[in-house]
Parts: structure tokens; sequence; C-alpha cells
């Protein structure tokens, strides 16, 4: 059956756009991959709780978990209350707190589920934060709270840290101290700032090769307590530097979401095979989920023209979800999961659905049809055309 709708031109006026309307591949069955693969997972408002939407967090929380199960069925660990859940953005730390509660204990009903969650200082108040004594006891209310789960960590990046720290010697001091009260490795996280402008200047500086080298430092220091580090700074070039100095044994796990499919694939080079490719921790892989399994179950049998062919179109519908102001990005991941199925309303924490225009969610209507993301095409259509209409597009 030929599917088209209505949708707004960026030069102005409307089109009829005839879908391509081809489905995703997925496995009948997931297959080991040869590299780590987290998704960092979106959350699913509660639309109908009694709240103040832009100021309390609500969470439908069977909605919320049933994805985390897809995610798993496909192969992929979860990255749990990371900047994809609106950490930062709407979901609050006690929120946070039950929410990797309740992904820990879903895991233990499927077989070799991966769940890392992330640890941070966001309950803090950022004006009454006045030291890096501060900061640390944030760090181990968190790393406490999370360890008693019996949850594996990712360390995120703090706005309360990047607000009072004066020199790199204040991030090595910090992180020198968490990661010495670790119980098992842990995966840290280069958040660059534009993802978020409050980490600014993050390990001390403005200058990324002297960030890298403090960063080093660190992982040099505690190579045993560190499972890997992810960088999100959107930058190819960076990574492989930085990717190429790793310790032994310390994984680089891929946070760009522009360049995702090249740096997984890898380059050969490096004295060991972490140096040589990074593994995947990324939100994208949460809107691409049936595709990104795919490629991945490719790649691990070898089948690198495969992996590109099913990967490679991804790629620019992932640059458009994640264009500036990129902060917004989570907009575009909670519209894919409405459009695909995996939730009922197009309705986000802090009201977050409002963060990207129509026309920006035309275009990423256009993209995941281009790429065969729209798992029922069909479906997806009259979900497009009921949000145009209440833009005014009948």
């Amino acid at each position: 059956m030929s599917l088209s709708l209505k949708l707004p031109k960026a030069t102005g006026g409307l089109e009829n756009y005839p879908l391509i309307g081809k489905a995703p591949q997925r496995l009948a069955h997931p297959m080991p991959f040869n590299r780590m693969v987290y998704s960092a997972a979106h959350v699913v408002a509660d639309p109908l709780a009694m709240r103040d939407p832009w100021h309390q967090c609500a969470l439908d929380w069977d909605a919320t978990i049933d994805y985390r199960r897809h995610l798993w069925s496909l192969g992929m660990g979860v990255a749990e209350s990371m900047d994809t859940a609106q950490r930062g953005m709407g979901l609050d730390w006690p929120t946070s707190l039950e929410l990797i509660r309740r992904t820990l204990d879903a895991a233990k009903d499927v077989p070799g589920a991966q769940v890392a969650s992330g640890c941070g200082t966001d309950h803090l108040v950022l004006d009454d934060v006045k030291t890096i004594d501060d900061v640390m006891a944030a760090y181990e209310e968190q790393l406490e709270a999370i360890e008693k789960l019996g949850g594996k960590l990712i360390i995120m990046a703090s706005r309360a840290l990047a607000r009072v720290a004066r020199s790199p010697d204040d991030y090595e001091r910090v992180y020198d101290r968490i990661l010495s009260q670790a119980r098992q490795p842990v995966i840290l996280h280069w958040l660059g700032d534009m993802f978020d402008p409050a980490l600014s200047g993050y390990w001390g500086t403005s200058d990324s090769d002297e960030a890298m080298k403090t960063v080093l430092g660190i992982l040099e220091s505690h190579a045993a307590k560190v499972d890997g580090i992810k960088i999100s700074l959107l930058d190819k070039d960076k990574e492989i530097a930085m990717r190429r100095r790793l310790p032994a044994g310390v994984r680089m796990y891929t946070g760009d979401d522009f360049n995702y499919a090249e740096l997984i694939a890898g380059d050969g080079v490096g004295t060991a095979p972490v140096n040589q490719h990074s593994d995947a921790l990324l939100g994208i892989f949460d809107a691409i989920a049936p595709a990104a399994s795919a490629a991945m179950a490719a790649l691990a049998q070898g089948q690198l023209a495969t992996f590109h062919a099913i990967l490679g179109p991804t790629v620019p519908l992932s640059r458009h979800i994640f264009s500036a102001p990129t902060r917004y990005y989570k907009t575009g991941i909670v519209f894919m999961a409405w459009l695909n199925g995996h939730q009922k309303h197009f309705s986000m924490v802090g009201g977050q659905q409002t963060t990207r225009s129509i026309l920006h969610l035309a275009e990423l209507f256009r993209l995941a049809d281009a790429a065969d993301l729209l798992e029922d095409p069909e479906s997806a259509t009259d979900r497009m055309k009921l949000l145009m209409a209440l833009h005014g597009v009948e």
C-alpha cells in the first residue's frame, strides 16, 4: 500500500511526501557482538499525572521499563539514567534512583542483560555548592546508593564540579577519591559543552588537548578501576587520538552521535585491540535500536560491508537529531519512540517535546523513512498525520 502525507518544507509551504515505507531489519534472535554495546535509554513521561510538567517529574513506569526490555531483546545493554533519560533536564535524582532500582530488578529476569547507571551530583543546588568537598560528598552519596542496589557506575560529568573547580588538580582530586571507592570498574563520561553548556571548561581547561592529558593521567592512575571512558565531543579525530593512548584494558566508548559507524568499525591502528576501535554507549542507539542490533551482529560476523550498509543510512538522521542546540536531542529520541509505537504519546518530562519545531520533526520523519527506521510505516504515518493536524495541517 502506498503511503503519503503532507509535510512542511524548510523553504516554506507544504509538500506531499510519499514514503519509502520499508521497516528496519531485525534479527530473529540476538547474536553475540564483538563490541560492548550500551544504549542510553530515554524515559516515558506520565502525561496524566497530577504535576507541574515544567517542574515535577512523573514517569510511566511500565512503558519506561518495557522499553529497556526491548533494548535487551536486541542484545544491547542499557546505560541508565544518563542525559538521554533527561538527567539534568527534568529527571531528578530521587526519580533517577528509583529508575535504576526498577531497571536492575527487571534485568534479573533477562539472561545476560547489561546495565550501567549514571552517578552524578545533580541533587545539589548549584548556588549552595562552595567547595570541592561538597562535590565529592555528593558523588559519594549517589555512588553508595547505586552500589547498594548492585549497580555498575557511570561517573557522569558534574555541573557542580565545573562551577567550583579552579584547576586540573581539583578534577584529579575528585576523581581519585571517587574511583578509589568504587567496588567494580566504572565508566567515566566526558560530556562536551555542546550537550550541556554548564560543563564548559571541564577538566580545568578549555583546551581539549590539555584536558585529554588530565583525563589520561586519571585513567593511568586508576586503570584497574576503569572499564572505559565515553567521550561525547562530536569530534572523531579527538576520540581516535585519545583511543590510541588509552591504558591497556580501558575501553573507548564512543559517544559521537555524528560519526559512530566509522568509530565502532575502527581503523586497526594501535598497540592493543582496545586502541583500534571504539565500543558503543550512544543515545542514538535508543532511536535506531533494531538497525543498530543488526549492524553490530554483522560486524561480529566479519561482514563489514553489511555493517556499513545498515548503519550508514542512519547517520544523517542522527546528525539531524543531535543538531544544535544539541542538548535538545532527547526530543528526537522520544519522537522516534512514539512514531514506532513504543509509547502512546509524544509528551516528555519537563515539557521538552516543545524544544524542536514542527519543521525539525518533519525532516526527522523523512530521514527515518529514508533509513528504514519506521518499524510500522503505516502506524507511524498515522501518528505523524495527527501531529501535523495539531499544527494546522489537514
